[in-house]
């Protein structure tokens, strides 16, 4: 017969065994089954088919009684139809990585006429069997489940070869019919036992997992994410970790790939419960994968705390990221770096003496013989750095780090150098003794010209550099630094502008410093806009102008209400970083206080008294709300009122100083034995701030009431050289 030879030939002696195996009841062990009228060994193919192939084919056959063997062999073993066979040769080629002949013999198989007659047979296949008498019929119609893993494994090979030819979208769409025969018969999902035929489970299994990547491929995430879901939301008897390579998966995509994209109707199993946005849903998925993770269900994979990092940070869940890395069993984290990702975490989340504590860890005794961990030690300099109190702690950090020179890069021990001219800055503004104080400022301005010169186009270091030089009073090296700075920024700087705007008012030019703010307003981002708007009414008040100042005040406070009221009515907008509120509510606050101040100095009683009202609503215990309250009654000449309102004052912060000069000033007014008393706040508010000219001043009225006529015209001398260089508010 011309079909049995074609088919002879097609499948040559070396594959006749793969064949045989394929089809022997090794792995479908195939019942008696009626012969279809298709079968391949009475369908004759068309004559153009077989004058292409058979000419090759017959050629490498010379033994006749060869070909006789294996004709008579297929015929005693197979029993298959016309898309049996098809299915079986399409396999044979693609093992072959002919991929164009595999898809071209797919091609002839019509699976979509098919797949009612497979979901047919999957149902069948889970109903209670009868046993079968010898007198039953077996329906030609009735498909055995031998059959339906044959043409379930086309299908996916089918879409395998599309995907090596690059065909991905075709690949997807054919891959997804095998889901489509599997779920319309399994509307429950694929228990264990349900399905008795592992070759189904293994084609079916493999189209699961081949699908979100034809997709992704294709460059169709939505459809991607819909197919990890469609894994996911039933049980489909998958094995622990590959069910959580799915997971993993989807969590990757949804965090990585850009589409937003909500789950269907028919996926919301969990109602009002189901998840809210593509992080939310990843953050759960890789919640779970930590979850078997600790429970030993599947292996650690940095991976997932890879995607679980991004999307915390992302959520600004910090204090659960912390949560997870404590978790993590030890071994997979050397100590010191799990210090420092704690740490990290701490910082992220404003815990910054929790982040500090851990850091101290690295740099202790109990890591002397390991090597050091650089990253945690700058670490280490840079909070210490945001907080003077710790100043001490930071110069250790940032010296661990220059010390080892010969192991670090130039840009960690620039940065070194940055962090150590900082603490050494801060430790000079705390520092009781004289000379300590101007070691520490010689040593800050040493360092910040290092990372200067190190790196000339750092404008953190400029920056840094001008703040240092301008608390100094070196205020035209200050100035210069400040200028190179803004030319050094490509966006705008609020606090750049600021800085620029102190210097100059500290050189009383309070025309060029209004006329930078002017021009900064413009450029500024919401919280800059907010805090250079009240810098220009504080500009206003020191030039004398107070109805000026009083209309920034109105505007600041304006633009802070409609904020607030915008955030209450925007969901979005309320969910907003806390750090950005308070800065408001600040703002705010020193808004009613200097308003207070300015009423005060005017004789305005009720205007002051209300407003310094509203500032302590907003935060009562404010040192500076105290002593405005403070600064109202002694304008009224009530000074015992006065002192209370400043012992309050300095209950909150015993080290306010405008609280402890002022303190000194109207026991100066008390006269008599107050005096000592007065000198012992002003030398301490000396101690804590020596440019605090108003407490020079106060000083020199003491020695003067005192009779110490010489030392009172120094220390007015050292009012008057400090308040012509003073700032209109500190620099930092």
């Amino acid at each position: 017969m011309v079909s049995t030879s074609f088919f002879v030939s097609r499948f040559w002696r070396p594959n006749l065994e793969k064949m045989l195996c394929a089809c022997s009841g090794e792995q479908f062990k195939f019942e008696e089954a009626p012969q279809s009228p298709e079968s391949l060994a009475t369908r004759d193919f068309s004559a153009s088919e077989l004058s292409c192939r058979t000419g090759d084919w017959e050629s490498k056959f010379e033994d006749t009684v060869q070909v006789d063997e294996v004709e008579s062999t297929l015929k005693e073993a197979l029993s298959l139809n016309y898309e049996e066979a098809r299915a079986l040769l399409g396999r044979l080629e693609y093992e072959r990585r002919n991929f164009d002949a595999a898809l071209q013999v797919f091609q002839g198989i019509d699976f979509k006429s098919l797949t009612p007659r497979m979901t047919m047979a999957i149902v069948d296949s889970t109903r209670p069997r009868k046993p079968r008498s010898k007198g039953d019929i077996v329906l030609p119609s009735v498909m055995s489940m031998h059959s339906v893993s044959l043409l379930l494994e086309a299908i996916l090979l089918k879409a395998k070869s599309l995907e090596e030819l690059g065909l991905f979208r075709e690949a997807a769409k054919e891959c997804k019919i095998i889901l489509d025969v599997v779920e319309a018969a399994l509307p429950n999902g694929m228990h264990e036992g349900i399905v008795g035929d592992c070759k189904l489970q293994e084609m079916f299994h493999k189209a699961l997992e081949l699908l979100p990547n034809l997709w992704i491929k294709a460059g169709f995430l939505d459809e991607a994410i819909t197919a990890y879901r469609r894994v996911l939301v039933k049980p489909w008897n998958l094995d622990t970790q590959k069910l959580a390579s799915v997971q993993k998966d989807l969590a990757a995509t949804l965090l990585y790939g850009g589409v937003e994209t909500s789950l269907p109707p028919h996926l919301q199993v969990w109602g009002s419960t189901t998840r809210n946005g593509n992080i939310e849903e990843a953050i759960l998925l890789l919640l779970v994968l930590m979850q078997k993770v600790a429970f030993g269900e599947i292996k650690w994979d940095a991976e997932i705390m890879d995607h679980l990092t991004f999307a915390l940070v992302v959520a600004g869940q910090f204090e659960l990221l912390a949560g997870h890395v404590e978790q993590a069993l030890p071994g997979i984290y050397e100590r010191a770096e799990r210090w420092y990702l704690l740490a990290l975490c701490y910082a992220a989340a404003g815990q910054n003496e929790v982040a500090l504590n851990l850091l101290k860890n690295v740099s202790g005794r109990s890591e002397a013989k390991r090597k050091p961990h650089i990253p945690a030690l700058l670490l280490g300099a840079k909070l210490c750095s945001q907080d003077p109190k710790h100043a001490q702690y930071g110069i250790t950090f940032a010296h661990n780090v220059i010390d080892l020179a010969d192991q670090v890069s130039e840009h960690f021990r620039v940065e070194a150098h940055k962090f150590l001219g900082v603490c050494y800055g801060n430790a000079a503004r705390i520092s009781i003794s004289d000379s300590e104080r101007v070691l520490f400022q010689k040593e800050s301005l040493s360092s910040f010209n290092f990372a200067a010169l190190n790196r000339k186009k750092d404008p953190e270091v400029m920056f840094n550099l001008s703040l240092e030089n301008a608390v100094q009073r070196s205020l035209d090296v200050a100035f210069d630094n400040a200028m190179m700075y803004s030319n050094m920024v490509t966006d705008n700087s609020g606090s750049g502008w600021r800085l620029l705007a102190l210097i100059l008012s500290a050189d009383q030019r309070f025309k060029d410093a209004e006329a930078i703010l002017e021009f900064a307003l413009d450029e500024a981002s919401r919280l800059d806009h907010l805090e250079l708007l009240r810098l220009k009414a504080v500009l206003q008040v020191a030039q004398e102008r107070p109805k000026q100042a009083i209309e920034t005040y109105r505007n600041l406070l304006s633009l802070i209400q409609a904020q607030t009221e915008s955030q209450s009515n925007n969901f979005v907008h309320a969910k907003s970083s806390k750090s950005e509120n308070v800065v408001e509510r600040n703002m705010e606050m020193a808004a009613w206080q200097d308003l207070a101040a300015i009423y005060t100095k005017f004789g305005s009683w009720p205007d002051a008294e209300i407003c310094v009202n509203k500032a302590k609503s907003i935060e009562f215990y404010s040192p500076k709300s105290w002593h405005a309250t403070g600064l109202f009654f002694e304008a009224q000449a009530l000074y015992k009122e006065a002192l209370v309102s400043f012992s309050v004052s300095l209950s909150i912060d015993p080290d306010y100083v405008p609280s402890i000069v002022s303190t000194a000033a109207v026991l100066i007014k008390l006269g008599g034995r107050s005096l000592p008393i007065a000198r012992s706040f002003l030398m301490n508010a000396l101690r804590l701030d020596p440019t605090n000219h108003d407490a020079w001043m106060n000083l020199g009225l003491v020695a003067k009431m005192e009779g110490s006529l010489q030392q009172a015209a120094d220390f007015f001398q050292a009012a008057y050289e400090l308040k012509i260089s003073a700032p209109v508010e500190a620099f930092t």
